[in-house]
């Protein structure tokens, strides 16, 4: 059965869910830009970019005007991601860096060190199109994972198992799905070897792995035997007949927010495994299909919310407020929850939300329209033409009918006082401009996509 492909109309607000799911949502007339490619040719256009990365706009600063410090002052590090997202020319390829964040997830509250975890992520956006057991393979020796899951700490003498579950648990098989518990064992044994020094100031050092630290004898995984390394330890897992199923439905999930249905799963699988275990045609195929455009809306995480806020309105990181309000929003970059990373089910309740209502009066902050002052712009008083400059601010996202009328109704409302204020009806059209561009931030159209 081959892989359903999209074929309804491909617009804006197709182009523009495109852009939110593979990226961080469009600056102003992208999405535009990019409808006119057509679907295959937008698809083409993110998963397989042409150029290097060129960073679009004003290099980021802190709150006094200074260069960020990304590998030594708190917070500098999740400023330093953010802007990338912001500014990225190639989108998909920033978004899967965030994907891989999630999937092999690694705090640095356990790593401690901004410079390890910086070497992380620059790892992720080299290689995260490309393989899947290259990049499994690439985690697994990486000097911030090795810190993050004891990778350090097992020899032969003692080989530590949190590694080895994660391995299968989390990054390639999932829970329970295609192994036991002696393999967890005996896949502890097979990465031991690993070791670091450790320099007083600066941390773990010299990452490398010894022979005589490894435990060289027989083991049997998976029911096979042999005298597996780290290497085999991997191998093994995306080899594993479980590990296709598994990969394709976690990263189907971090695109569609409804399971695939059972010859989408099995046209993926053949897909991957066909292409020797490779990421980015799966990510294309997934991008192409139906349930992407015609399913159920997505919650945005709040680092993706903040960033494509202040990417459609070509604004730059100058701010370490980002930091404090993105932690209240429930994420905080280089520090997920623990290794099962965030729950996404979480973005959106009684304890974020009013955090993600301040990250939006931050960044209208600087654009916020004086009452006194605003005279020249030609605010209209109608209420549907105030709504209408509301959504232009924003790049004219499309918003359903029952966002429309709430937005009306309170365009209404306010400048209905304006003329009982006869006083003051000059400076009421700038200040409902204010709250409607604030109101459109808030709204579920602009939360999720």
């Amino acid at each position: 059965m081959t892989i359903p492909v999209y074929s309804g109309p491909f617009g804006t607000a197709q182009a523009e869910r495109l852009l939110w799911r593979a990226g961080f949502g469009p600056r102003q007339g992208e999405d535009a830009r990019l409808a006119r490619r057509g679907l295959e040719g937008a698809v083409t256009s993110l998963a397989y970019p042409t150029q290097g990365d060129r960073l679009v706009g004003r290099h980021p600063v802190d709150g006094k005007g200074h260069r960020l410090s990304p590998t030594d002052r708190f917070g500098h590090d999740h400023l330093w991601w953010l802007d990338r997202m912001v500014r990225t020319s190639r989108p998909l390829v920033e978004r899967m860096t965030l994907v891989w964040h999630d999937w092999f997830a690694t705090s640095n509250g356990m790593v401690g060190s901004q410079r390890l975890m910086i070497r992380q992520n620059l790892l992720f956006r080299r290689i995260g199109l490309g393989s899947f057991p290259g990049l499994a393979m690439r985690v697994t020796s990486n000097p911030a994972m090795l810190v993050y899951l004891n990778g350090l700490n097992s020899s032969k003498e003692a080989p530590n198992e949190n590694y080895a579950r994660e391995l299968m648990e989390l990054f390639t098989l999932g829970a329970g799905n295609g192994y036991s518990e002696r393999d967890v064992r005996e896949q502890a044994r097979a990465l031991t070897g690993w070791t670091a020094d450790y320099r007083n100031g600066v941390g773990f050092v010299r990452f490398r792995y010894r022979r005589e630290r490894h435990d060289d004898a027989m083991k049997a995984v998976f029911g096979k035997a042999g005298p597996w390394n780290w290497k085999s330890a991997v191998r093994l897992c995306v080899e594993h007949p479980k590990h296709p199923g598994f990969f394709v439905r976690k990263l189907w999930d971090y695109f569609v927010p409804v399971p695939p249905d059972a010859g989408t799963q099995a046209g993926l699988e053949r897909l991957y495994v066909s292409s020797g275990r490779e990421i980015r045609p799966v990510v294309a195929s997934i991008l192409k299909h139906p349930l992407l455009y015609e399913g159920p809306r997505m919650a945005k995480p709040p680092v993706v919310y903040t960033a494509g806020m202040l990417r459609v309105l070509g604004d730059r990181i100058s701010t370490e407020d980002w930091v404090w309000l993105n932690i209240l929003s429930g994420q905080l970059l280089f520090y997920p929850p623990n290794v099962s990373g965030w729950n996404d089910s979480r973005w959106l309740d009684t304890s974020t939300f009013r955090a993600r209502w301040h990250v939006a009066g931050r960044v209208l902050r600087k654009h916020a329209l004086h009452p006194e002052r605003s005279r020249k712009l030609d605010i209209p008083a109608d209420p549907e033409k105030l709504v209408n400059r509301a959504l232009e601010f924003w790049g004219n996202p499309p918003i359903s009918d029952e966002t429309r009328g709430v937005l009306t109704r309170f365009a209404t409302k306010t400048m209905a006082a304006a003329v009982a204020d006869e006083g003051r009806q000059r400076t009421f059209p700038p200040m409902a401009l204010n709250g409607l561009r604030h109101l459109v931030a808030a709204s579920p159209e602009l939360q999720t996509a």
